[in-house]
């Protein structure tokens, strides 16, 4: 698939990951559909993509409301053309321990609205999205890719119930749709991060960074422009389809 002049939507586009990936690919010409809660954050992400050559357009949306994301997709492609891909990039964290315990006796335990404010925005989120690109994609012919952003965190990591199930349940759902939509000309592959140079990454303590990029085989965090990198290659090559490429620096959880 080309990415100069085709539309790309990207969810979280506000900062971190998703600015990266704007940022990249109007670089390389094409017309890309920011789509954030933070309206602030996104509209000053919206004119550092407008040093593209494609156009850029903002929406405030919320992932998990169903009628928001079908809104959302009708208007992207009104205003940008038909939908030629999607980053699901859409997450947040809500970090806890199961239970915990302190001389038998249980003192915390992770909450349901931590658990479910993680599934709707991290999962059910990245199915709304993506049952509207493909939606789009089919009703209008194109062909197209959808891009999961899942992580290495899948395999499960202490703390991170809500957050692992997340994003076991998008690397499913991205070898589920590749299988489903394949029939359409539409591809479906994810990106498995580690840790990356995000805003949340710069705030740790400094041992607890230390102690971070120590476990990482290469001895450093990633680059958020190695990550765009990476998408721009699932976009450009056709034969990607049905894997999750972990991009972790050799790091597994």
């Amino acid at each position: 698939m080309e990415i100069k002049d085709n539309t790309f939507v990207i969810t979280g586009g506000a900062q971190g990951l998703g600015k990266a990936i704007g940022i990249a690919l109007s670089a390389q010409g094409a017309n890309v559909a920011l789509v954030d809660v933070n309206q602030a954050a996104l509209e000053q992400t919206e004119q550092e993509c407008q040093q593209g050559a494609g156009q850029v357009k903002a929406y405030v949306a919320n992932v998990a409301d169903e009628q928001q994301v079908d809104d959302l997709f009708s208007a992207i492609e009104a205003d940008l053309g038909s939908i030629a891909g999607l980053v699901n990039n859409a997450g947040i964290l809500r970090d806890g321990l199961l239970v915990k315990a302190k001389e038998g006796v249980v003192t915390d335990r992770l909450s349901l609205e931590q658990w479910q404010s993680v599934i709707d925005v991290n999962l059910t989120g990245v199915f709304l999205c993506g049952r509207a690109a493909a939606t789009k994609m089919i009703e209008s012919g194109s062909q197209g890719a959808i891009i999961n952003i899942s992580s290495i965190s899948r395999a499960g990591n202490a703390g991170q119930s809500n957050y692992a199930a997340s994003k076991a349940g998008v690397a499913a759902l991205t070898v589920t749709w590749a299988r489903e939509l394949a029939r359409y000309g539409i591809r479906c592959a994810a990106i498995a991060p580690g840790v990356f140079e995000t805003e949340m990454v710069a705030s740790m303590k400094p041992e607890a960074y230390d102690r971070i990029v120590g476990a990482i085989p290469i001895a450093r965090t990633g680059q958020l422009d190695e990550l765009a990198d990476t998408v721009a290659y699932i976009l450009g090559n056709d034969y990607v389809n049905g894997r999750i490429i972990e991009l972790d620096g050799g790091l597994r959880l």
